[in-house]
């Protein structure tokens, strides 16, 4: 990935937190004819102080019956690629007549190998870890007690994995080639809700016609 220097973070504890408050990551590998991609949950193996990824270990999963499991096997080299915040930036912020719009965003590439889970044990272990540490995360307090017999007989079908991190790369475009006069303005543009939002995941949802079917469905890219 081509990062130029001004946007780069030295820092692998800026990556530690994308990685934690984004962690559907594109899982990338090599397949027969041509690059496999599965999006896919990704948690630390050992989160608790620590802000390095190099050198350590990510648990992910997918469904077994996923064509791009088949395509994996121990010591395969893979990557993953977590987006975190981003958006669009209108020209108007630039208060010039002569400008370009541009796409603020941030992006981690995590190069490694996979290491297949060897049991239905282990494959549990990683689906178990993943719920309790995005609960604890994203969600409301659910107890997973009640969900272990559950959870054990999904386990069959997932197929569960550790990731080696041998190398972090990271980008975080932040309009860092403006002025802070500018920057102050495209932070203020993205705290009041533009660019792109969370909300955009429930209006999309909507338009699918999800829900109560408060709102009639819509095609893709219509007019709300």
């Amino acid at each position: 990935m081509l990062i130029p220097p001004i946007y780069r973070v030295d820092e692998e504890s800026w990556t530690v937190e994308i990685v934690d408050r984004h962690p559907l990551a594109l899982l990338i590998s090599n397949g027969k004819t041509v690059p496999e991609a599965t999006q896919v949950p990704i948690v630390r193996r050992s989160a608790s102080g620590n802000d390095q990824l190099t050198g350590t270990s990510l648990l992910g999963h997918m469904d077994r019956a996923n064509p791009h499991w088949a395509t994996l096997a121990n010591g395969t080299a893979a990557k993953l690629i977590f987006m975190g915040p981003g958006g669009y930036v209108s020209p108007t912020l630039y208060n010039t007549d002569v400008a370009a719009p541009t796409w603020d965003f941030v992006t981690v590439h995590i190069h490694g190998t996979v290491t297949l889970a060897a049991s239905l044990d282990e494959a549990l272990s990683v689906v178990t870890t993943t719920a309790r540490t995005l609960e604890s995360r994203f969600g409301s307090g659910f107890d997973f007690e009640a969900s272990y017999d559950y959870h054990s007989s999904l386990a069959p079908g997932v197929g569960a994995f550790s990731f080696h991190v041998e190398k972090v790369e990271a980008m975080f475009k932040f309009s860092q080639e403006k002025s802070p006069e500018i920057q102050e303005r495209v932070i203020a543009w993205f705290a009041d809700g533009n660019g792109v939002s969370c909300t955009d995941t429930a209006a999309t949802m909507r338009k699918l016609g999800l829900g109560n079917g408060v709102e009639q469905k819509q095609e893709p890219g219509s007019a709300s």
